[in-house]
């Protein structure tokens, strides 16, 4: 359907801008530079003294509209054929008619075709040369080699502002291609951190529980019973949290994320010991904090083999630190997934990430104050 849409309007645009390319940027526009051919005409009908003088003058304007129309379907260097035809054109005619001129300005004119500013400097060059030699040999009315070479040189400017213009516009188009490129990068590593933030620790979660409640099936019904609606609950968070990421409302608040943290490592058999100032966050680091806090724990719980941890906020008009270690087995190996992204958010807010991992492993979060980040 596209495409016969497509096809039906360059059928339009051909019957109504005949002789020219489909898709032709400048099309009616075309036409209009057609007025300055009347100075041909005009100057060689008065000059005609006879019948075979307008004949000549029907005869040039034949020869020249293909040329014209034609220059507007090549591109590149075969432009230069058309446009030397018309200085030829331009030649045959110039000692008798001073509008012949005006074959030397189109000829100009075409040459906005050629792929680069060098050729078309070397072009106008060489009509300016060939206009030269005309003025000398055929035609010394000051009226033909003042008005044509001036002429002739402003239209080559334009030609050359043209491409310039194009090239630019060309560079520009490829340069928000690349931004566009960038941005659904960014973006698709930006969901994938926050799944793996959201989803990692949840689903940690629940695999704590179910083994739980699966260990006190037999011997205590009441507690595994009461693990599993944990697991259920837990379940409708994730999926009532999954839904808010899509709609880009993730951070549920820290202190409801610290309480989450709790549960997760009370399950685990992590005692947790936490102390949070009455601090007054923006929810941009908000929002940071709460799925560093996340990822951490996950890790914890995870890979940690610890007893206790540690988690403690505090903030002044400096900025904020979350501080978060435990009295696990530690390590100083290479950053994973997780903890690069959560680098990534941290440093996107201009702050700094510590890590240690000698003596277990101790994660020290600064953000700057929103002043200072302002």
């Amino acid at each position: 359907m596209y495409s016969g849409n497509r096809v039906s309007i360059l059928a339009v645009n051909q019957k109504k801008y005949p002789f020219l390319p489909p898709g032709h940027s400048q099309r009616w526009l075309t036409y209009v530079w057609l007025a300055y051919l009347s100075w041909f005409i005009v100057e060689g009908l008065a000059r005609a003294a006879t019948w075979r003088g307008d004949v000549g003058v029907a005869i040039g304007v034949a020869i020249f509209l293909p040329l014209y129309f034609y220059s507007y379907w090549v591109r590149g260097r075969r432009v230069l054929w058309p446009a030397i035809a018309m200085c030829l054109l331009g030649t045959v005619y110039a000692p008798w008619n001073n509008g012949a001129v005006t074959f030397f300005i189109y000829a100009t004119a075409a040459l906005v075709s050629l792929r680069s500013v060098k050729e078309i400097w070397w072009g106008i060059a060489g009509v300016m040369l060939w206009l030269g030699a005309v003025a000398l040999l055929l035609q010394p009315s000051p009226a033909f080699w003042i008005s044509g070479g001036l002429s002739a040189i402003f239209v080559g400017l334009i030609s050359i502002y043209r491409v310039q213009e194009i090239h630019m516009r060309g560079r520009l188009e490829l340069a928000q291609d690349e931004v566009e490129r960038l941005a659904k990068i960014a973006e698709r590593e930006r969901i994938a951190r926050d799944l793996h933030d959201l989803l990692g620790h949840t689903l940690s979660l629940i695999v704590l529980k179910s083994e739980v409640a699966s260990k006190f099936a037999d011997i205590d019904p009441v507690r595994a019973a009461s693990e599993i609606r944990d697991v259920e609950r837990i379940s409708r968070d994730a999926l009532s949290q999954v839904r808010s990421a899509v709609r880009g409302y993730r951070s549920i608040g820290f202190d409801a994320e610290l309480e989450h943290a709790r549960e997760a490592l009370r399950a685990a058999g992590i005692t947790l010991d936490s102390s949070v100032g009455s601090i007054r966050l923006p929810a941009s680091q908000e929002g940071v904090l709460v799925l560093a806090l996340r990822e951490a724990v996950t890790n914890i719980v995870r890979h940690s083999s610890a007893r206790s941890c540690n988690i403690r906020l505090a903030g002044d008009e400096s900025g904020v630190e979350l501080h978060i270690s435990d009295d696990g087995a530690g390590s100083n190996a290479g950053e994973g997934f997780g903890l690069s992204g959560m680098r990534e958010r941290v440093e996107a807010l201009g702050g700094t990430l510590e890590k240690d991992g000698s003596c277990g492993m101790t994660l020290l979060i600064r953000l700057p104050s929103a002043a200072l980040q302002e």
